[in-house]
């Protein structure tokens, strides 16, 4: 058993499956988006990680009834129960459509999901109001009834006007949060939120003279005894048929402390200090979260990134320090980012490298490179050998693990459109604010010499100060020629960069990186904000490795 947390390149109905214990995890927030027509990740694979059916358009994140739905939809009801009655309803109902598809796929990860919370645990399914009510009929057959616990409503977006079809709707704004819990008894902190400024208004009315503090005034009466609550305060008593509401060393505490306003009857009251309250208890409806902001700092341009104040709140209330939290769909990152700083044990899964990738950059701009030694990446090449497994797999995802290892994001994936450029790495060297950039072409199979002149004159085209090759084969010499023949990039401190470089893998794992001036933040993908994780403790996760895995 690690004591590093986990980051799993992978399905994560296979990690589920391989790698994480029954009833070890004490908190899982999940966010599967259903036809949102946004790029975004692959979100399932084959279990040996080769191209299916189910990734043919998963950039646009669209759903298909095809071999691989059917055939986890039939898993799903030949285990029989609750979940396969459930199904077998859906399906009567909705057919062989992309709904259908969705929830096939999504039903033995929710059973997966269950197995692994521990008996105190709780989660959290973020979703598009498109699907929330199949969703919550599946989380009811998959966790109970009783176990639901909200349906949050979050305000995501400011108002706006959404077209369908031709015709107008109402403006979608908001998403859906269901929370379930695996038994009757779990983790809960209670939060609080702001009082709205209307009810401070409107109750909090007085100010006292000299402090400037506001106060409201407290009945300290009661209609039912208790205790030590009959007697006279100061002469007097509370009204026929009513009783003090606290005791008589109450009362003289209160006195002594300056608490009570008296009327002309005598009858005292309680000031309550506005700034002594802890606020409202967290409602059902989040209208103080707002999204991300183009010019916000955390902005990271992942398509579905949500902001890390939704997670701190989700966190914060379902579990405690030391606690392990899942994401089974990470993506760029942003609950195990928020499990880090909240010093939460954490699990994040994802079947992109491009994901991968960012989430272990997002993680050093954050908190420094040393947090690389408190988390594991399983999943990854980490040999030549792997790396053309892998490219042998998914010439995409070979890609985009390729430019992780440079800190390079890809080029848009649409087809024909890449200009051949599969990458791109963007810094600054000046104060002019102006992005400069580096060019990349990953080759997976055999190279030419002709390769690089395209290369070459792409970055002529493009009008971009670097262009790397990155390949398996050694370079040739008319390769190295080729490249030598570009010249040199000279920064604006002098110092003379290569114009042309190629990098093969084995050297990329080896460590060797492009050569560009690194005295400058660079650009590539939006820097997240520096934090200080919570001061981090001895916890082991609760995963099982087998034997034969890294």
């Amino acid at each position: 058993m690690s004591e590093k947390n986990q980051l799993y390149y992978g399905d994560n109905l296979d990690v589920l499956r391989r790698y994480v214990r029954d009833a070890s995890v004490d908190l899982v927030y999940l966010d599967p988006p259903f036809n949102s027509r946004q790029e975004y990740s692959v979100l399932f694979a084959e279990k040996d990680g080769s191209r299916s059916s189910s990734q043919v358009r998963a950039f646009e994140d669209t759903w298909e009834w095809n071999l691989d739905s059917r055939q986890a939809y039939e898993e799903i009801v030949e285990a029989g129960g609750r979940v396969a009655d459930v199904m077998l309803a859906f399906h009567t109902f909705l057919g062989n459509t992309d709904m259908m598809a969705y929830l096939a796929m999504m039903a033995p990860r929710l059973v997966e999901l269950r197995r692994v919370l521990k008996e105190t645990g709780s989660i959290y399914l973020h979703c598009d109001p498109t699907a929330s009510h199949y969703l919550k009929i599946l989380m009811d057959a998959v966790f109970g009834p009783t176990m639901y616990r909200t349906e949050i409503i979050w305000k995501r977006s400011s108002a706006h006007s959404d077209a369908k079809q031709g015709r107008k709707i109402h403006g979608h704004i908001h998403d859906t949060i269901l929370f379930y819990t695996k038994d009757n008894s779990w983790i809960w902190n209670t939060l609080y939120t702001p009082y709205d400024p209307a009810y401070v208004e409107n109750f909090y009315r007085y100010i006292e003279p000299g402090t400037g503090r506001k106060y409201r005034v407290d009945n300290l009466t009661a209609s039912r005894p208790g205790g030590d609550t009959s007697y006279a305060w100061k002469g007097v008593k509370p009204y026929k048929g009513r009783y003090w509401a606290y005791s008589r060393a109450n009362m003289e505490k209160f006195d002594r402390e300056g608490r009570l306003l008296y009327s002309k009857s005598g009858i005292p009251v309680y000031k309550r200090y506005l700034d002594e309250m802890p606020g409202v208890s967290l409602q059902d409806v989040w209208t103080d979260i707002p999204p991300i902001g183009a010019q916000a700092k955390e902005r990271l341009g992942y398509p579905t990134q949500k902001p890390e104040a939704l997670l701190e709140r989700i966190l914060s209330a379902s579990s405690n320090e030391g606690d392990v939290v899942l994401d089974p769909f990470c993506g760029c990152g942003t609950t195990v980012q928020v499990a880090q700083k909240l010093n939460r044990r954490w699990i994040g899964i994802d079947i992109t490298h491009l994901a991968i990738g960012l989430i272990k950059k997002r993680f050093s701009d954050t908190f420094g490179e040393e947090i690389r030694k408190t988390y594991e990446v399983i999943g990854e090449p980490t040999d030549v050998a792997g790396a053309a497994t892998l490219a042998e797999q998914d010439k995409y995802q070979f890609q985009w693990w390729a430019l992780g290892l440079c800190g390079a994001r890809p080029a848009e994936q649409k087809k024909g459109a890449d200009r051949g450029i599969d990458g791109r790495l963007y810094f600054h060297d000046d104060d002019s604010g102006k992005s400069k950039q580096i060019l990349f072409s990953v080759k997976a199979g055999g190279v030419t010499v002709s390769q690089v002149r395209d290369l070459r004159g792409t970055l002529e085209r493009e009008k971009a100060e670097i262009g790397v090759f990155l390949c398996f084969e050694a370079p040739t010499k008319p390769m190295m020629k080729e490249a030598a023949e570009a010249g040199f990039y000279k920064s604006t401190d002098g110092t003379s960069y290569p114009r042309m470089q190629v990098l093969t893998v084995e050297q990329l794992l080896r460590g060797q990186q492009v050569q560009y001036p690194l005295h400058r933040r660079d650009a590539t993908f939006k820097q997240a904000p520096r934090s200080r994780p919570a001061p981090a403790s001895k916890l082991s996760l609760p995963l099982d490795l087998p034997e034969d895995e890294p």
